[in-house]
């Protein structure tokens, strides 16, 4: 899988595991995608897919570097895709 295939890939798993918020956000902790078995099976490097979604301004969490355990409490937030015209 390239970047941009488990960018959306990501995507769609903080979807299923997350709770939608009132601006179109999803929000999710990094534990409760960490310790899925789902997540666990598609992503090799889980932090790196991560960060490389933040770095495209895809998703917003506080941090550099999440370590399980550490910052299983850490929110990730999936941004609100924006809409089309």
């Amino acid at each position: 899988m390239n970047v941009d295939e488990e960018i959306h890939q990501l995507k769609e798993e903080i979807k299923r595991l997350g709770h939608k918020q009132g601006d179109g956000s999803y929000k999710v902790t990094f534990g409760v995608l960490f310790n899925d078995d789902r997540c666990a099976n598609i992503f090799e490097a889980l932090v790196g897919t991560l960060r490389a979604a933040k770095k495209r301004k895809v998703l917003a969490y506080d941090g550099e570097l999440l370590l399980q355990g550490v910052h299983d409490n850490v929110e990730i937030i999936l941004k609100p895709e924006p809409e089309a015209a």
